[in-house]
This record gives C-alpha cells, sequence and structure tokens, in this order.
C-alpha cells in the first residue's frame, strides 16, 4: 500500500559516534573492490596508456601544480537529487570561496551561469562523455564550446573520448588502486604517485582534491545526497537521466531527518566511506546538501559532520561582509549590530 502525506521533517539529533565501528564500515566500502578491478583493469591500463601517448607525461600535467593552502572555504559538489532545491544559492557566495564539482553537473551549473573552480572526473567509462550534457538546455556542442575556459582535474586512465573533447586546461591524478598488477602496468608507462583517494566515487576524489592539494581544510558539501529524491517519483540526479528510468535493486536507510528514503548498495558504501573520513581525516565537514543520507543513522547523525543549510554555511564564513560597509566608512548611517 502507498500513499502521499504531507510531512514536517526536522534533522535527527547528533550521535558521536556510528553504530559499527571505522574497520566494519570501511569493509563494507571497500567489499566490491575486487570485483571493480577484475572489471576495469585492462581498460584503465588500455586509456592510461593511450592519455600518456597524447598528453604525457602526467608529472608535466600533474595536480601538484595547483597545490596551495586554502584560508576559505571549499565548496564541493556532487550531483545528487537535492541540487534542485539549493544550487542557485552559489550564485550568492563571495567569489573568494571555491568550488570544485563533479563533472556530472557540468551542464547544470552552466545553464544557471554559476561559476567553477574546478570540474573532477574519475569514471574510466565513456558515460561520461554524454553525461557533460545530459540533462541541459544547450545542445552537446554548446556545452563542450563552454569548456574552453574551464580546469578539469581527471583520472590519468579517464576515457580518451572526453578529454579529446574537452577545450579548457586538464590536470592529471592517478588513483591508489589495490592491485599489483596495476601499479606494475602503471610504473611501467610512467612513475606517477600523484594518489588521490576517492572510496571509488568521483566526489570522494573531488574531496581529497580539495584537502590533499587545494589545501581548504573546511569542506562545504552539496548535492551530496547519495540517495535518490524521496518524491513520489524517485530521481537520482537534479535533472532526468537515464538511472530514473529503471532504479532496480535498493535499499531503503535513515536520512539525515529520520525518515526513510531509496539508494543502491553501492552509493551506500560510498556513503560509509565519507563517514569514515570525517572521522579520520582532520578538518570541518558541514553537509549542505538539505537531504539525502551523509552522516544519517537511525537515531542520529554523526556529530563529525555539521548539518546546515547552504545559505546559512555561506552567511557563517561571509559575515564580515555584513560589516564592511561600516568599516570602510564609520560615519555611513548603517548601524549593524549582530546581537
Amino acid at each position: 500500500m502507498k500513499k502521499i502525506s504531507e510531512v514536517l521533517l526536522e534533522l535527527q539529533p547528533y550521535i558521536n559516534e556510528p553504530p559499527l565501528s571505522n574497520e566494519q564500515a570501511h569493509n563494507q566500502a571497500c567489499s566490491n573492490d575486487s570485483v571493480t578491478i577484475e572489471k576495469w583493469r585492462d581498460q584503465w591500463i588500455s586509456q592510461i596508456k593511450s592519455n600518456h601517448e597524447t598528453y604525457g607525461p602526467f608529472c608535466d600535467r600533474s595536480v601538484g601544480k595547483l597545490h596551495g593552502v586554502g584560508v576559505l572555504p571549499t565548496i564541493i559538489a556532487g550531483s545528487g537529487p537535492s541540487l534542485k532545491e539549493n544550487s542557485h544559492l552559489l550564485l550568492e557566495r563571495p567569489l573568494a570561496f571555491q568550488v570544485v564539482s563533479c563533472l556530472h553537473n557540468f551542464h547544470h551549473f552552466m545553464d544557471q551561469s554559476i561559476k567553477v573552480d574546478y570540474w573532477v572526473t574519475l569514471d574510466a567509462g565513456d558515460i561520461t562523455v554524454k553525461e557533460v550534457s545530459e540533462g541541459g538546455v544547450k545542445s552537446e556542442d554548446e556545452y563542450w564550446d563552454l569548456t574552453r575556459d574551464q580546469k578539469l582535474l581527471a583520472f590519468i586512465g579517464t576515457h580518451p573520448k572526453l578529454l579529446e573533447k574537452w577545450q579548457g586546461e586538464i590536470y592529471f591524478y592517478n588513483a591508489p588502486v589495490p592491485d599489483d598488477a596495476y601499479t606494475k602496468a602503471v610504473n611501467e608507462i610512467e612513475t606517477f604517485n600523484v594518489y588521490i583517494e576517492s572510496g571509488g566515487n568521483v566526489l570522494g576524489a573531488a574531496t581529497m582534491l580539495s584537502k590533499g592539494v587545494l589545501g581548504s581544510q573546511v569542506s562545504i558539501f552539496i548535492g551530496a545526497d547519495f540517495a535518490f529524491s524521496d518524491k513520489p517519483t524517485p530521481k537520482f540526479h537534479a535533472w532526468d537521466s537515464s538511472y530514473d528510468k529503471e532504479i532496480g535493486n535498493v535499499m531503503r536507510v535513515p536520512s539525515i531527518f529520520g525518515h526513510y528514503i531509496k539508494t543502491w548498495p553501492s552509493y551506500y558504501n560510498f556513503k560509509l566511506w565519507f563517514d569514515v573520513l570525517s572521522q579520520r581525516v582532520p578538518g570541518i565537514y558541514i553537509n549542505a546538501t538539505e537531504g539525502g543520507c551523509f552522516g544519517a543513522y537511525l537515531g542520529g547523525n554523526l556529530i563529525h559532520i555539521k548539518q546546515m543549510e547552504l545559505k546559512e554555511a555561506i552567511q557563517m564564513f561571509s559575515i564580515h561582509d555584513i560589516k564592511k560597509d561600516v568599516c570602510i566608512d564609520p560615519k555611513t548611517d548603517k548601524k549593524i549590530v549582530f546581537i
């Protein structure tokens, strides 16, 4: 039986630790590694060889050339359905805030004229080519033209078709694949130890690039649902996509509001990897997705991940701008008092 009702959702209280240990969560998050490696190893190596012939040596185009120490937060954008509700607020952010986005959001952000500092791609499949424009209002060629002034941070095994179509700058990173055959084959092509951890998910790569390379230790996440929308017709992205036609086998998990939502087991594993990351790797983690299951468990949300609205998170780190006018001109008629 199904019925639709309107419910007021409130965030769950915080919990000090999840119901499973970090080791258990990490083991579950990595449970499909061997299957993934067997499926993709040969294609990874083949594409790395091809990309090295075209763009190598990778060291000359390493993401390491972007290494810096960030002061302001970085907004890290996943491709979850909640983007539809709050991505427009990025137009209001101080431009000093960096935005690092999964490449799948390209059309969504370009259609809103949202400035993105770095785009990140990890998947080696050619599906990444169509995802640049899927769900957008422009033609494929128009979107590829828009890449001209953009920066792409790409896994060395990225599909060559994607790199060929990209007209802007490209910087490369390697992935720490737990497989001797992969490591040996890559080292024979080029020793390139710029490893970026990802948990097998492009949002993970975007996060560790932001922290380990760009130097920002305040991570504000949007679009990090790790789940389908909780609408009567579930959506996997903020736009219509091929994933919506047949969602297949799903599991029901607690959301940050405590109600149950649907997700794929593989994406729940990604969520577990992020939960472990927030407990093991120092930093400030703010989930401004405003939906999904990032940090959520039955009975509460993980205290290591602050749950906030995006508007609130932006205001928190730009509150000094409110007093800017009176600081420049103390004789102004404005009188600004916070409390």
